[in-house]
């Protein structure tokens, strides 16, 4: 009986204490501000690939896997009718939104190099690089000259990988689009090659989207 009884007790025991753990940490959710999503440092042996959130103060670096970013109701738009932008679906067909230009209420998601110094990479440049993208719908990154066109970037439309080369001591926005609502997962990673040859890279980092009716 003691035996009998010493086990419902640890059993009960072990119950209690993990009915009682706290809940998973739970990730900082954008919904409008400014940040970096991409976001490349130089610790001075290694580059490294944080999300730089700006709607704070002061700006701090977060892994992007601890951050949701969050399209609005408002982000929501139509794909024109310009066969230049043939990328984002068919012309009229709704498509959110992230801008190139800042929008109050609406994140604003940029790219920063301004963390790598100069001279330490071969060409002074990265490579950014979406590794794959998951979600109910395809994603595409691009920016718009002053003449309304579009340059593409990045596309899952048209398969993954694609690459985009970034200067050293960049700070750049661009347009991200999503072709339907719901919740997106990317995967960037940043390489390059240090001045002394050798290939380096900040591994692959997921990021997460969810984007609102």
């Amino acid at each position: 009986m003691k035996a009998g009884r010493l086990a419902g007790s640890l059993i009960a025991g072990v119950l209690a204490a993990v009915l009682t753990v706290g809940p998973a940490h739970a990730a900082t959710t954008i919904s409008a501000g400014h940040v970096d999503a991409i976001d490349v440092d130089w610790t001075g042996s290694a580059l490294t690939l944080d999300l730089l959130d700006g709607t704070v103060s002061p700006a701090v670096d977060r892994q992007p896997s601890d951050v949701v970013l969050n399209a609005v109701s408002a982000s929501r738009t139509t794909v024109p009718s310009s066969s230049a932008y043939a990328f984002l679906g068919t012309p009229g067909s709704p498509v959110w939104i992230l801008p190139q230009t800042q929008k109050s209420g609406i994140v604003w998601p940029g790219f920063g190099t301004e963390g790598v110094p100069s001279g330490v990479l071969s060409g002074n440049a990265v490579t950014v690089k979406l590794v794959s993208v998951s979600g109910p719908a395809d994603v595409s990154v691009y920016t718009t000259n002053s003449l309304g066109s579009p340059t593409v970037w990045f596309d899952s439309g048209n398969g993954l990988p694609d690459s985009r080369s970034l200067a050293v001591n960049t700070h750049a926005h661009a347009n991200w689009a999503f072709e339907a609502a719901g919740t997106y997962t990317a995967v960037f990673e940043v390489t390059a090659t240090t001045s002394g040859g050798t290939a380096i890279t900040t591994g692959q980092k997921t990021y997460t989207f969810t984007v609102q009716p």
